[in-house]
């Protein structure tokens, strides 16, 4: 995406993520920060590979230079609620007479119409509404979200990202530029596609927590080891099971041939439960190790940068200041992604910014002095 100029009108989570993985992918991001931000620290992984410009948009001088640079820019992300972007001077279909084929991408949770648009929320709220929540977790417990990853990430500043390189490839092609509304309601939905698929076909279950990803079969699901450790199994397939029963040491009391056998389900839970607890985690990730059984520890945030099969992926990489960083992703066999550069601190850009818009620096020096950027 070099060449692709994306201004990123602050935001938190989806949007800044989005901002993120345009820039992993080679576009040049300029982050508008507010000037209270000047002097905090910005997330050193989420912020990072940006250009920053500290600028005042209660002052229409300060509206007045982004504008600016939105019409030298193919796309513009925000996160707010529906009306605010207009209110604050950035109305998209003014800016479209100026640069008609700019992408704006909008990045709220409800999305730009319907009765709970100007509705507040957070993650849990939208995957909530959108069916995610109340197909995850057991029977005998609540609902509980992973993380805010459906949500806020997955079906939000993923498929923003999408939406906007889609509007963009569309505008190179000669087209005119347009909105993209991206809801999380609409994307983590989209990301249950399996699921209303299987629904349709009448292969998934109405109750929470009987379905074959939930933890309820013995082989596929979570176990606690000697240590206080996890790992998790994932033997679907008869030859996967098969090496699991055997690699546990449970040939004569688990038949192989039952597997999916929903009577034996109880048995075999007990008697994989109670070989898993007898050894700590990582023995067993040693006798795994050799065998396609689908057993894998659970490793922890600060585990998984030194798993050595992610150590010989470059899966994380550590910058200059010791931070780990997901590596970007996808990969590509031709423009390999480079490192990313660090999270810059809020302005830190500012001059560069103007400059690049033609202001002398008389000009710079007069709008900092006047606190229309920082």
């Amino acid at each position: 995406m070099t060449g692709l100029r994306v201004v990123e009108l602050g935001g938190m989570g989806p949007v800044p993520f989005c901002g993120m993985v345009l820039s992993d992918l080679g576009a040049d991001v300029v982050r508008i920060h507010r000037p209270a931000e000047v002097g905090t620290s910005p997330n050193p992984v989420l912020a990072r590979g940006r250009r920053s410009l500290a600028v005042d948009l209660k002052q229409p001088r300060g509206v007045a230079l982004v504008r600016r640079l939105i019409d030298r820019s193919d796309a513009v992300i925000e996160g707010f609620r529906p009306g605010v972007a207009e209110r604050l001077g950035f109305d998209p279909e003014d800016l479209f007479r100026t640069n008609p084929r700019l992408v704006f991408g909008r990045m709220t949770g409800y999305g730009q119409s319907g009765p709970m648009a100007q509705r507040g929320g957070h993650d849990i709220n939208y995957v909530a509404a959108s069916g995610v929540l109340g197909a995850l977790g057991t029977a005998d417990r609540p609902p509980l979200p992973p993380l805010n990853l459906l949500g806020d990430f997955g079906g939000g500043g993923m498929l923003l990202a999408v939406g906007v390189l889609a509007g963009v490839l569309r505008a190179r092609g000669g087209a005119p530029g347009q909105v993209v509304d991206a809801a999380m309601v609409d994307g983590s939905a989209l990301l249950m596609a399996m699921v209303y698929g299987n629904l349709a076909r009448g292969q998934w279950p109405a109750e929470r927590g009987a379905s074959v990803f939930s933890g309820v079969r013995p082989y596929y699901t979570t176990y606690e080891c000697a240590d206080g450790g996890f790992v998790a199994v994932g033997a679907s397939e008869p030859k996967f099971f098969a090496a699991l029963v055997e690699r546990l040491g449970l040939s004569e009391v688990v038949d192989v041939a039952r597997q999916t056998d929903r009577s034996t389900w109880d048995e075999q839970h007990r008697h994989f439960a109670a070989a898993f607890a007898a050894r700590p985690r990582e023995e067993w990730a040693r006798r795994f190790a050799d065998v396609d059984a689908c057993v894998t520890p659970v490793l922890s945030p600060a585990e998984a940068p030194y798993d050595e099969h992610l150590a010989a992926r470059a899966t994380f990489l550590t910058d200059e200041d010791g931070v780990i960083h997901p590596a970007p992703a996808p990969r590509f066999s031709a423009t390999p992604a480079g490192a990313p550069q660090p999270a810059p601190a809020p302005g830190a850009h500012t001059g560069d910014v103007l400059s690049e818009l033609g202001l002398s620096a008389a000009e710079i020096a007069a709008l900092r002095e006047e606190k229309v950027v920082v």
